[in-house]
């Protein structure tokens, strides 16, 4: 199971990241989790959003240069060795982890680790199979 993942290229200057969250607002899209990850020149902003459809087509009516991309959301026991518990699944996979965040979940007293891998459905079926809960896009953007 995947979810979907906004990717957005912007220029690393001052009141970039915040009229991308306006333009968002404004469209009633909320961002559930995001990380940054930036260069001298441009940074690449992660959202996962409630709706990524909308979200990428308004950004886009605004000059957002922005990708939909497949990850994968893990919930990850909160206590110690929890999240070496999962990495220890995907060992045995010989799946690269390209990128990984944490994001907030309400549903849940524990962390979910959104995670993008060169295989996504290897890494995805190890993890169903070793009992850890795998998000799809449906339980965790709904309800």
């Amino acid at each position: 199971m995947t979810i979907r993942q906004l990717s957005i290229f912007l220029e690393n200057r001052a009141g970039r990241l915040a009229t991308v969250a306006k333009i968002l607002g404004d469209a009633g899209q909320n961002i559930r989790g995001l990380s940054v990850a930036d260069t001298q020149d441009f940074g690449i902003l992660r959202l996962i959003v409630d709706n990524v459809d909308a979200a990428a087509a308004v950004l886009r009516q605004h000059d957002v240069v922005c990708h939909i991309n497949e990850v994968i959301a893990v919930e990850v026991a909160n206590a110690p060795g929890g999240l070496a518990k999962v990495l220890a699944v995907l060992v045995s996979t010989k799946v690269n982890i390209e990128y990984m965040y944490a994001i907030a979940e309400p549903k849940t007293a524990n962390p979910i680790m959104i995670f993008r891998f060169s295989d996504p459905k290897a890494a995805g079926e190890a993890l169903r199979l070793a009992g850890l809960h795998v998000y799809s896009e449906k339980d965790l953007l709904q309800g």
